[in-house]
């Protein structure tokens, strides 16, 4: 059963209310208590329902159960995955899940420490399967297991445009560790590296930025617009 208090506590914040102006009141996001009869519908959350639903998720989704959420996303998620390295807790992680989430990647996976920093995710890390590798070499065999192809994401002398780039339907976006970048490991396996074009005076963009970038090349290439 969800937790809809702990949930709403969590999402508090930037995406649950915000300030109209100096001394204007907070608009808040969601739906309040249900109206009516209940429907009568197995979806629905009887706690939400008679409590109202303030989370961050979207319309379509409200007064829904939990599970009934992700079992909809798990029937419609996209075929390719995201990896980021995390040997420094980046704080990029939690970013990176977000955006995941919102392009509806099949999974995240997070390359070497385990615990990363959950506040950047919005409570979207409820809803997107993540799975966690303590090394590159046990991320690398399960990319060839499953047959899905690693791609890097990396300014390197080798690396080719993304713009450009045809991504494979079934693939993993690598991304580095805001500054150090891709580990060599990962560098060596990825069948290829992918550059982002950039145009001012910065050698490098944020990872969480261009990890959002990579996933949106995937979806125009391979996702219809909905």
């Amino acid at each position: 059963m969800d937790q809809p208090k702990r949930e709403n506590d969590d999402a508090a914040g930037p995406d649950a209310h915000h300030s109209q102006g100096l001394g204007e009141p907070e608009r808040e996001v969601g739906v309040g208590p249900w109206v009516g009869p209940w429907p009568d519908d197995a979806h629905l959350d009887p706690t939400f329902l008679r409590e109202g639903d303030r989370r961050n998720v979207i319309d379509s989704y409200r007064y829904w159960r939990h599970e009934a959420i992700v079992a909809d996303l798990d029937s419609k998620r996209h075929r390719f995955h995201v990896a980021i390295e995390n040997w420094q807790h980046d704080f990029n992680i939690g970013t990176v899940v977000r955006t995941a989430n919102a392009f509806l990647a099949k999974e995240v996976h997070i390359i070497g420490k385990k615990r990363w920093n959950r506040r950047g995710a919005m409570v979207t890390d409820k809803y997107q399967h993540i799975r966690h590798h303590p090394t590159v070499e046990e991320f690398v065999g399960w990319a060839e297991s499953a047959g899905v192809i690693v791609l890097g994401v990396d300014l390197f002398p080798e690396s080719v445009p993304l713009e450009t780039y045809p991504l494979p339907e079934q693939c993993v976006l690598v991304f580095g560790q805001e500054g150090p970048g891709l580990s060599e490991p990962i560098r060596q396996a990825a069948h290829a590296t992918l550059s982002i074009a950039q145009f001012g005076s910065t050698r490098s963009i944020n990872a969480g930025v261009a990890a959002g970038i990579a996933m949106h090349s995937w979806v125009r290439q391979h996702a219809a617009p909905q």
